[in-house]
């Protein structure tokens, strides 16, 4: 999810260039190993078949790099503000040596090119959000024979050579499309609002909607528009499609869902079925307007997910097994289920991802803790 600061290779290169160069990356390539993880609770594998990697053990500190690439909506620039926020606490700060950031927008040769420059400058690990899954195998073969540990998350990488942390993102879109399924026993016009093209986060969940759509023997007429995971985008997305079709019977998004509802309220368009993400002014929405029609699934991941990647991270250089593949959990809050301070925070600002928490991870935050933080690069 991106930057208002678009940062170029050649910026990025000057800025990484100019870090200290500390400790050269240990031997290529983790080994396969029996599992399970050294830390089951948190480390859940994908699958049955999901291998397990074992680095060598390095001596920290380490250098870690937050490679990110959009970063221009709320999920994304929180995510920055988590991955600072969970870099700064204590337990993970005395395994720090240094801890950088850059965003490099939705331009893919940016992001390879940073990642490039963090192998080069000798760091130990890089967390990577990827605009784009097939596009990586070069830098990955890199990262791999410098011994670089490579951890992608949210948007993962198509490879059995990095470790990805995410959630069954194509498993959401079916759980958002069920629930129109279940809502509108009829079939009908489906608004989808779609995330940022070409990454696997969208693919994933748009292919879930649609394949559960088909399964479900009722006849579907479907209106895509490009949200970008972003209020703003999403809302002016939602009322032009509002303004040339006139009605729809459900909608489902995947971001930027109170810009969406706001679009409906702006058109007073009826309140209809909606299966969305977990922005904390879509939830409020939801649990103001439900005896007027407006019946939500809200579910996804907050962005709480990158701490879990810098752990794995941090774990894998200590030589701990980490499963190849790590599937965390869904936060999911449905009607009537809405509760202010545990669902949603009607104190709290609109462009707030809820689900901030992995308690089988020991990772937790404050709003106050994470909103502390800035969205720069660092």
């Amino acid at each position: 999810m991106k930057s208002n600061v678009m940062v170029s290779r050649a910026v990025a290169a000057v800025a990484l260039t100019s870090c200290v160069v500390g400790s050269t990356a240990f031997a290529a390539g983790p080994q396969i190993v029996p599992g399970p993880s050294a830390d089951a609770a948190c480390y859940a594998p994908w699958s049955a078949d999901t291998k397990f990697f074992k680095f060598p053990e390095k001596k920290g500190p380490y250098r870690i790099a937050l490679a990110n690439g959009y970063i221009a909506n709320t999920w994304r620039i929180q995510m920055i503000q988590t991955a600072k926020a969970y870099a700064a606490q204590p337990e993970v700060a005395k395994n720090l040596k240094e801890f950088k950031v850059v965003s490099t927008g939705e331009d893919v040769a940016a992001q390879i090119s940073a990642i490039n420059n963090f192998i080069d400058s000798g760091f130990d690990a890089i967390v990577v959000n990827a605009q784009n899954p097939k596009a990586f195998a070069p830098v990955i073969k890199r990262a791999k024979d410098a011994g670089v540990v490579l951890v992608a998350f949210d948007n993962i990488l198509d490879t059995q050579d990095a470790i990805n942390v995410n959630v069954d993102q194509k498993g959401l879109g079916v759980l958002w499309a069920n629930w129109l399924v279940k809502h509108i026993p009829n079939g009908g016009k489906i608004l989808e609002v779609r995330g940022v093209a070409g990454t696997s986060v969208d693919t994933d969940r748009h292919n879930g909607i649609h394949e559960t759509f088909d399964k479900s023997g009722k006849k579907w007429d479907i209106v895509e528009v490009v949200g970008k995971w972003d209020d703003a985008t999403a809302q002016k997305a939602t009322a032009d499609a509002i303004a040339v079709q006139k009605k729809f019977d459900g909608i489902t998004a995947q971001g930027g869902d109170t810009g969406v509802v706001q679009a409906m309220i702006d058109a007073k368009h009826a309140f209809v079925p909606f299966g969305g993400e977990t922005e904390n002014g879509f939830r409020k929405f939801c649990a103001a307007n439900a005896t007027k029609g407006l019946k939500c699934s809200s579910a996804g991941t907050g962005p709480a997910q990158v701490a879990v990647a810098i752990k794995a991270a941090i774990d894998a250089l200590q030589g701990k097994v980490i499963p190849q593949s790590v599937k965390l959990p869904l936060a999911i809050a449905e009607d009537p289920n809405f509760k202010d301070g545990q669902d949603f925070y009607a104190t709290q600002s609109d462009n707030f991802f809820v689900g901030n928490s992995f308690p089988t991870c020991g990772i937790n935050f404050s709003a106050q803790e994470i909103m502390g933080k800035s969205k720069e690069n660092q």
